[in-house]
């Protein structure tokens, strides 16, 4: 069971799609002595210079009690690599958010419902019902819904390649605006 961190680091970087803010640290007892994970991951993520927003979204059990703000040309480590993926993200390469490790908390279906969004190739989409389908429940699109509701790590694990079952691009944290741009930086087929 993952475990509260006390500190965790942010960097918010500029983005053709708004400012992009990360926040990342540590998780639960990766078999350390003394208990302490020294794993680093993306804790949360997302369209929005306002640190507190992201910290909120972050499950109790995992929630920082402070957060370090940092510029980008202070980030290092497991920050910077972050920040590089989602640069890279905005280059072209679509999948470099997908290489960095995201820890969230949620039941056993949302947290596969998760794991399974980050498996989805930038360029394509699926509904509601099939990432319920590939999370193991297909009658469980409303669960699916939800997960993509409760994604704490946007662009790390890629909600926004879930659209609605007749086609339209469906609800978004950051605004259809963010999710239409992500979508055609992507090349995905089908955009209205």
């Amino acid at each position: 069971m993952a475990m509260k961190t006390d500190a965790a680091r942010s960097c918010t970087v500029s983005t053709p799609d708004g400012p992009f803010t990360i926040i990342t640290g540590h998780g639960g007892s990766d078999g350390a002595a003394d208990g302490v994970d020294r794993t680093d991951y993306v804790l949360a993520s997302g369209w929005t210079a306002e640190i507190a927003e992201l910290v909120g979204l972050i499950h109790p059990s995992l929630r920082p009690s402070r957060t370090e703000a940092l510029p980008e040309e202070e980030c290092d480590g497991f920050l910077a690599r972050a920040v590089a993926a989602v640069r890279s993200y905005y280059c072209g390469e679509n999948s470099a958010p997908g290489d960095v490790p995201v820890l969230q908390v949620g039941g056993p279906f949302i947290e596969r419902a998760w794991s399974r969004l980050r498996e989805v190739p930038a360029g394509t989409t699926l509904t509601y019902t099939e990432l319920a389908r590939i999370s193991g429940n297909p009658a469980a699109s409303r669960a699916a819904a939800s997960a993509c509701a409760r994604n704490a790590a946007a662009l790390f694990v890629p909600c926004h390649r879930v659209r609605r079952s007749d086609g339209g691009i469906g609800e978004f944290r950051y605004g259809a605006a963010v999710k239409s741009a992500l979508l055609r930086r992507e090349k995905t087929p089908g955009l209205e």
